[in-house]
């Protein structure tokens, strides 16, 4: 049986996806040019925009944000500030930026992509059945394999950082986007169809007021999907915290790579801690 198997050729599927990718690649090879100057451009402006301001300054806009995200409690305030004046203390400041602003146009592209399609898949049958595999592939595929076509398009840096970021953490957005509409009862949209309203209007004063709490849980993960592929970006060039593990990996150098992982979970604890307590404020 096996020398049957053996005689079957291999199917040229490898191949045939590199031949794909060489033409898309050399097909829109000036777009991906032009977004990899420009952006690489505009976000190094914003992180050094963020280096700018004074880091005691920052810690307190932080602080301060946190205590009246949080509905006026000191916990996360406090927690943000001996956090931050740690990654500041190990002289990762500079780093913690780089990684802010990765996580931020990341979540944003996300987001700006991922909530049109939530609604999209909401709205149409065809389009939930299309586009829910996909986004079941995208979920399954690990991290690692996002890196090969962010290099084929944008060479290394932090553009295909944020590229690889945005593909792994884009699906918690349109799913939830998708199921908090559909959780929306029937009974109202149909009172909103009796008022004569139009499709939009049902949309922006009925379904996505009410879907707000669910879309905002999507956002979260997202965001913390994006924190997670800081060190996996950081193996084709992107900066921040995850250069610093990935260095300290490739060195055994322990203590390094401990500061860096700590600091990056404080960041994470922060920002989630935020979106969730803008989540909870929404509800």
């Amino acid at each position: 049986m096996s020398n049957f198997l053996n005689q079957i050729p291999a199917l040229p599927v490898g191949d045939a996806v590199e031949k794909v990718m060489d033409l898309f690649t050399n097909t829109f090879s000036t777009v991906f040019k032009f977004i990899q100057t420009d952006g690489t451009a505009l976000m190094d402006s914003v992180t050094n925009l963020l280096i700018s301001i004074p880091p005691i300054i920052f810690i307190l806009l932080v602080a301060i944000l946190a205590f009246f995200a949080t509905g006026k409690k000191f916990g996360l305030a406090i927690f943000s500030i001996i956090g931050l004046l740690f990654i500041y203390n190990q002289q990762l400041w500079e780093q913690l930026m780089n990684t802010f602003t990765l996580v931020l146009f990341a979540s944003i592209v996300a987001i700006i992509i991922g909530i049109p399609l939530g609604i999209l898949m909401s709205k149409s049958t065809l389009a939930d059945n299309i586009i829910k595999p996909i986004l079941d592939f995208m979920q399954t595929m690990p991290g690692f394999v996002y890196l090969i076509p962010a290099v084929a398009f944008f060479g290394i840096g932090v553009v295909p950082g944020v590229f690889a970021s945005v593909i792994f953490a884009l699906p918690p957005t349109v799913r939830f986007t998708n199921l908090g509409i559909r959780q929306v009862s029937k009974e109202l949209v149909e009172a909103a169809d009796s008022y004569g309203s139009t499709g939009l209007q049902k949309l922006l004063k009925v379904e996505l007021p009410i879907a707000k709490s669910t879309i905002m849980a999507g956002i979260n993960q997202t965001v913390l999907l994006s924190l997670s592929m800081v060190v996996i970006a950081s193996m084709i060039g992107a900066p921040g915290l995850g250069r610093e593990v990935l260095s300290a990996l490739q060195r055994a150098q322990v203590g390094n790579g401990f500061v860096a992982g700590i600091s990056l979970v404080i960041f994470a604890i922060i920002v989630d801690r935020l979106t969730q307590s803008l989540n909870k404020k929404s509800i």
